[in-house]
Parts: C-alpha cells; structure tokens; sequence
C-alpha cells in the first residue's frame, strides 16, 4: 500500500516538473478573466463528474471569497440546478444540457470555461459552439490527451494523461485564478 501512495505522489510531482507553459496558459486565461469582470461581464463554467464538483469549486471561490473577504465576482456554474439539468436533458438530450444554458444565460463578451479530464466530452464540444455562436470566449482545462482544447479559445492543458494527476492540477489552477482576485494580489 505505501508503496501505491508513493507511486500516486511521484507522478503528481513528475507531472509538476515543467509547468512553464501552464504557467503562460494560466496567466493568459488570468487576463481575459481581468478584463471580463472590469467590463462587468461574467464567467460560465460546466463540466461533468469531478470536473463539475471542480465548476463548483471555481464558482464557490470567486462569487463567496477564495482567503480574503473582497468583492464577489460574476461567475455561475452550469451543474448547479439540477432542475435545469435534468429537464434539459430529458428535453434535448444531456448532450445538450450545457449548450442551452450558455444560449440562455451567456452575452456576447463573456466568459466560458470547461473543464474535462478527458477531453472529450460531447456536451462540452456544444457548449463551445454554443459560446462561439454567441461571441463568448471559449476557455478548456484539460488533460494532454483529447481535441476540447483545440476547439477553444483558451486552453490550460494539465501536463498529464493521468485523470486523478489532471483533476490535482485543475484544482492546482482554480487556486492559482483565485489568489490573483485575492484584494494583496491587487495591492501596489
């Protein structure tokens, strides 16, 4: 068994050995998010499984605070209502769960952000269509593998293929976002 955990743990640290270009994806989506939330736009994020708990946990951190009590920022998650989510999907398809809500709720200007480990998600691939035909900014966090990332604007690509490395990392980079909206990060 230990000799598992340690295995588990060396692939999380191999995995954070070159995060150069992560860094530069991460600052890059870091700037678009600046500029949305001082044009008093908003931020749409969905994903499916553990990625949707990390949607939410994106969410949570920006609209309630991440360490420092600031000013809440407009970002909502699309797996919140699980009303909308399984009437959409009964209605259209789930494939179409996320998409509807973007040509709902998102304006031209915004911001949307997928997360998928794998990278291959139907209902994403929508749901950026979806952004694109609404003029909407397009951002996916993903793994190594999948074509999610080529089809958005943005992309932050965890440097893995493994699914339990890329949701460390996904969750590695929501804190990273957020400590940039932290009120000292914005200090002189």
């Amino acid at each position: 068994m230990r000799e598992d955990f340690e295995s588990q743990t060396n692939q999380l640290i191999e995995s954070l050995r070159d995060t150069s270009a992560w860094h530069q994806q991460l600052n890059e989506v870091i700037e678009r998010l600046g500029s949305v939330f001082s044009n008093g736009q908003k931020v749409l994020v969905a994903g499916n499984g553990g990625a949707a708990a990390l949607a939410q946990h994106l969410t949570d951190e920006m609209v309630g605070k991440y360490r420092e009590s600031r000013p809440p920022l407009p970002v909502a998650t699309l797996t919140a209502d699980g009303a909308v989510l399984t009437c959409i999907a009964n209605d259209f398809g789930f494939q179409s769960v996320f998409a509807r809500q973007v040509e709902a709720l998102g304006q031209p200007g915004d911001i949307l952000i997928v997360l998928s480990t794998s990278g291959e998600s139907e209902n994403l691939f929508r749901a950026i269509a979806q952004a694109k035909t609404q003029k909407m900014t397009s951002i996916a966090f993903t793994g190594a593998r999948g074509s999610l990332a080529r089809k958005a604007d943005l992309a932050v690509v965890a440097p893995s293929e493994a699914p339990p490395r890329i949701q460390e990392l996904h969750l590695h980079a929501i804190h990273l976002i957020c400590e940039k909206f932290e009120p000292a990060a914005n200090d002189p």
